[in-house]
């Protein structure tokens, strides 16, 4: 947290982690059945949560970058951009295409990168 940041702590980020934390650690061991999945599910969420909230503006940033080195702003522009053979399907793409997926999965489901 810097300085000029609007809100003390507990950051958001620390607040959903207490909240994922309190499930897992002192709920889930005490239920069973659907209200034991639908907890899980909850922590799964709220894992996800605090990982966007941590990573997400570095993510958004480097992704801004990659996309604006294909001289593209946005998703929506590379896609046209890919469709219209204005973008070679070289390093430079691949390289941003991975790094993409790469991001998304830090933040849904960072066990996967796990494999690497």
């Amino acid at each position: 947290m810097t300085p000029t940041e609007p809100h003390d702590v507990p950051t958001a980020a620390q607040l959903v982690a207490a909240v994922r934390d309190f499930l897992q650690t002192d709920v889930l061991p005490a239920v069973e059945g659907r209200v034991r999945f639908h907890t899980r599910v909850a922590v799964n969420v709220l894992g996800m949560v605090e990982r966007e909230l941590e990573l997400g503006p570095a993510q958004a940033a480097e992704h801004a970058a990659r996309l604006a080195e294909l001289g593209v702003a946005d998703d929506a522009e590379l896609a046209a951009a890919i469709r219209a053979g204005r973008v070679p399907d070289d390093g430079p793409l691949l390289d941003l295409l991975e790094q993409a997926v790469r991001a998304k999965l830090e933040v849904a489901n960072p066990g996967y990168l796990a494999h690497d």
